[in-house]
C-alpha cells in the first residue's frame, strides 16, 4: 500500500465553500483535489493500493484529514468537482478523533499533520531532496506541500523523515504525485 498525505495550509474545514469556487472560497482546495485525482487515478481504472489524505488546516476548525481509499472509493470522477464534492460531504459529518467514513472509501476525523507522522514513516518531497530516481531505498508514504511550503513548525515536525526529490524543476504537487508513482511503477515493474 502507498499512500500519500498532502497537506492544505489554506483549505477550509467546514464544507461551508462552493463547488464553483474551489481556488479562492475552498482555499485552494482544487491543488487537493488534483493531488487525490493523480494519487487515485490510472487511465480507466483506481489504483486499488494507494491512500490518499489531505491535511485541511483552513477555517474555521482545523485541523481535519480527509483520506480516501482507492481500494474502496466509489463514485469519484477524474474532475476537481468529484474529490471536492466528496470532501465537502466528509466535512460536514461530525468526526472525533477516529476516522469516520461519509462515503464509501471516503473518511473523516480531527487532526493533522502531527498524527500522521506518529503513523506513518513518511518520506518528505523536497526539491533539495534526494533524487528518488537514484534512491536505494523508497518509502511506502510520502508527504507533500500545496501551493505553500511548509511551515517553520511542520519543518521540524518533519526534521527526521528522509527528503526526496522529483526532478531538478520544482513540480506543482499534483504533477509530483504522478512523477513519484511512475518511478514507483517502474520499480515495481522490474525497470531502473
Amino acid at each position: 500500500m502507498t499512500s500519500f498525505a498532502i497537506v492544505g495550509h489554506t483549505a477550509r474545514t467546514d464544507g461551508a465553500f462552493s463547488l464553483n469556487d474551489l481556488p479562492s472560497g475552498g482555499g485552494r482546495m482544487d491543488v487537493l483535489c488534483r493531488c487525490v485525482n493523480a494519487s487515485l487515478f490510472l487511465s480507466h481504472t483506481l489504483r486499488r493500493d494507494v491512500e490518499c489524505a489531505i491535511v485541511l488546516l483552513g477555517p474555521p476548525v482545523p485541523p481535519r484529514t480527509v483520506q480516501f481509499s482507492g481500494q474502496k472509493v466509489r463514485s469519484l470522477n477524474p474532475d476537481e468537482r468529484s474529490p471536492a464534492a466528496l470532501i465537502k460531504k466528509a466535512l460536514l459529518l461530525p468526526c472525533g478523533s477516529e476516522f469516520r467514513e461519509s462515503s464509501e472509501g471516503v473518511s473523516v476525523r480531527k487532526g493533522g499533520v502531527e498524527r500522521l507522522v506518529r503513523e506513518h514513516r513518511f518520506g518528505v518531497l523536497d526539491e533539495r531532496g534526494t533524487d528518488i530516481r537514484t534512491a536505494d531505498v523508497v518509502p511506502d508514504a510520502f508527504l507533500l506541500s500545496d501551493h505553500l511550503n511548509f511551515s517553520a513548525d511542520e519543518e521540524t515536525l518533519l526534521s527526521a523523515c528522509p527528503k526526496f526529490s522529483v526532478g531538478p524543476a520544482v513540480l506543482h504537487a499534483d504533477s509530483a504525485i504522478t512523477v513519484l508513482l511512475n518511478e514507483l511503477d517502474r520499480r515495481g515493474a522490474g525497470w531502473k
